[in-house]
């Protein structure tokens, strides 16, 4: 993409970064606890940037009626500058794709192990993310065997990146309100996606790139105040979401059966504790987490 052209890392870090701190279920039944005979309920974090630059951690729990608890998190941008982040994965630092003004970085941060002071490294990736609503990286497999990175511009194209020089697009998804990753598996990954008219769809996205996306219509309404959705792996095949409406704060839960379309099995676990307006608000997990496989 010709909008994508690098820049210098320093000169970048110093107008966008902030100063650094000192210190399971199944399709029939779509429960939230896991397959594995488990009686302890599914389990999701978010990781969050506020319009301060801060990062708090909210642990979600799929309990009766649903629990949250949030960590205060360390300084990381300067106030108002993320847009947009990719899942952050523990390394053992957190590192994440995030939109910085118009700027897309891959960004670490953690604390030194000798000094306890915090570090954040911003690495330029490239310009021309102003136009875009959404980046998601798809990671298969611990270690990664297969790695797919996607990105929605305002104007509806889909773009995934098995590099960043190999680079497909899709067109046709102009009213996707919001997106979430579902599926990471070797053959395909899939989204679950809101659409401004309130109707819920998934995306399947073979990892084949001669083949196009596959769209399902999952509901037919209701889904449109929702400006964000959280996906997390709850047991072998099914997914605990997290939607949320920043215009009022609000979060509910939701037991997701395995994706099949109209038939897929959703079941409401009640409001989220908390208010949920932050700017940027993404999954959190550890690297050798199990795959998301939920069609």
């Amino acid at each position: 993409m010709k909008s994508l052209r690098r820049a210098s890392a320093a000169a970048a870090a110093a107008v966008l970064l902030g100063a650094l701190a000192t210190v399971p279920a199944t399709a029939a039944t779509a429960t939230a606890a896991p397959a594995t005979g488990s009686a302890a309920p599914c389990k999701l974090q978010l990781e969050s940037v506020t319009s301060r630059g801060d990062a708090p951690n909210t642990t979600v729990t799929a309990a009766a009626p649903p629990t949250a608890k949030t960590v205060a998190g360390p300084h990381l941008f300067s106030p108002g500058a993320a847009r947009i982040s990719s899942t952050w994965r523990w390394t053992p630092s957190n590192d994440a794709y995030v939109v910085l003004g118009a700027w897309l970085y891959q960004v670490s941060w953690g604390y030194d192990e000798m000094t306890g002071e915090l570090y954040v490294y911003p690495n330029p990736v490239g310009g021309g993310w102003d136009k875009f609503t959404m980046f998601e990286q798809a990671t298969y497999g611990s270690p990664a065997v297969r790695i797919a990175r996607y990105g929605l511009r305002n104007d509806g194209v889909l773009f995934r990146w098995t590099s960043w020089k190999n680079v497909h697009q899709y067109a046709g998804f102009a009213s996707v309100k919001t997106m979430t990753l579902i599926s990471e598996t070797r053959t395909y990954d899939t989204f679950l996606a809101t659409t401004r008219g309130g109707a819920l769809y998934t995306i399947h996205i073979p990892a084949d790139t001669r083949l196009r996306p596959t769209v399902k219509k999952v509901r037919t309404s209701t889904w449109q105040g929702f400006e964000t959705l959280v996906a997390e792996r709850c047991g072998a095949q099914s997914t605990l979401l997290m939607a949320i409406d920043k215009d009022t704060g609000a979060a509910y839960l939701y037991a997701v059966g395995h994706a099949n379309g109209a038939a897929t099995v959703i079941k409401g676990l009640g409001k989220v504790p908390g208010t949920y307006r932050d700017p940027v608000i993404s999954r959190w997990v550890q690297d050798d987490a199990p795959n998301r496989n939920g069609e």
